[in-house]
């Protein structure tokens, strides 16, 4: 399918990475849909640091993906969908759990009836590495079993699930494309990366984190954004789950050492407890197997292993240690 004189609705557009894919689709000359989370500052999320010039060609639509009308009614006249709006932390999963119902899985069906409804020529579904929980083998391919570690994965898992049940049933033409751990500018400091980068930005020298022997495939936003991009467009991507990542593994720890020493500071890392998992739900080790999205999508990570690994963090610390952007940040508070 070519993106090419088709309207495109991307959900969870005033997000990290809808922000990034909406901005990466304007500039690209695609015609987008905008939906972002209504509320009553006026405000477009992170779509507010979007240049103006790029705004100008954007439309807008404040809803709420909990509300099958207003998810209808965006959807009206577009071809294609890009699904992310979610809610995505872990920590604050165990604390409302019925919220993720509501809003990834409830939220994911009202699209999906939508879709069908309306006939939209192609859907993609944001999923997560979250989804496969501890590896069991690596590198995880899309075939490796489904764990629920967290109210969160297993809001993640269902709503996968009915999408390639919709597939399945009504033949709706749906890809879902499961990122791992993407980081880059403009992220929430409920990740780790930026945890780490705002915390010694701000002078701060005992890093807080949660448990740092767990290992992660780290995507830079670019790569994830080109991946749902490739997954819009590939007809052959239809009815399948692929993965994004780069393949490269690198544990919490070694990872804020990594940081550390790019940004030329020597750190301390303190493990603080509220920031722990119960120990049931951590997800021990995540490396990514991306065979079928280099051959379904002609994708692969440009910023891959540590060298690219390292490309990416220098491109986020230089955007995080921007004072305009600091500033929108609060280190010395763990944000679930």
């Amino acid at each position: 399918m070519n993106l090419n004189n088709k309207k495109v609705l991307v959900t969870g557009a005033d997000g990290f990475i809808g922000s990034h894919l909406t901005q990466t689709l304007i500039e690209m000359g695609r015609q987008v849909l905008a939906f972002v989370m209504y509320n009553s500052f006026n405000s477009w999320g992170w779509l507010d640091q979007v240049p103006k010039p790029l705004q100008d060609r954007l439309e807008v639509f404040s809803g709420d993906i909990r509300d099958p009308h207003g998810v209808k009614a965006a959807m009206r006249g577009c071809q294609a969908v890009i699904h992310l709006a979610a809610l995505i932390s872990i920590p604050y999963s165990y604390h409302s759990p019925d919220s993720y119902i509501d809003t990834n899985v409830k939220g994911t069906l009202n699209v999906l009836q939508a879709v069908r409804d309306l006939g939209v020529e192609r859907l993609v579904l944001a999923s997560t590495s979250e989804v496969y929980g501890t590896a069991r083998r690596v590198p995880i391919d899309e075939d490796h079993p489904l764990q629920a570690q967290s109210p969160y994965s297993a809001s993640k898992i269902a709503a996968d699930q009915m999408a390639m049940a919709f597939y399945s049933s009504f033949d709706t033409p749906v890809t879902v494309i499961r990122p791992f751990n993407t980081y880059g500018p403009r992220q929430s400091a409920r990740a780790v990366i930026p945890t780490v980068i705002t915390q010694i930005a701000s002078g701060q020298r005992e890093i807080r984190l949660g448990s740092t022997h767990p290992t992660r495939d780290f995507n830079y936003v670019k790569d994830t954004v080109k991946g749902f991009i490739y997954g819009a467009e590939s007809d052959s991507a239809v009815g399948e789950v692929i993965n994004l990542g780069s393949g490269h593994e690198i544990s919490v720890g070694g990872l804020a050492a990594l940081i550390a020493e790019i940004m030329e500071v020597e750190v301390e890392i303190k493990t603080d407890q509220a920031r722990v998992r119960p120990p049931k739900s951590e997800v021990e080790r995540l490396l990514a197997d991306n065979t079928k999205a280099r051959k379904l999508l002609g994708w692969s990570p440009e910023y891959a292993g540590r060298e690219g690994l390292i490309r990416g963090l220098t491109e986020t610390i230089a955007w995080f240690t921007d004072h305009r952007n600091l500033e929108q940040y609060r280190p010395e508070v763990y944000n679930l």
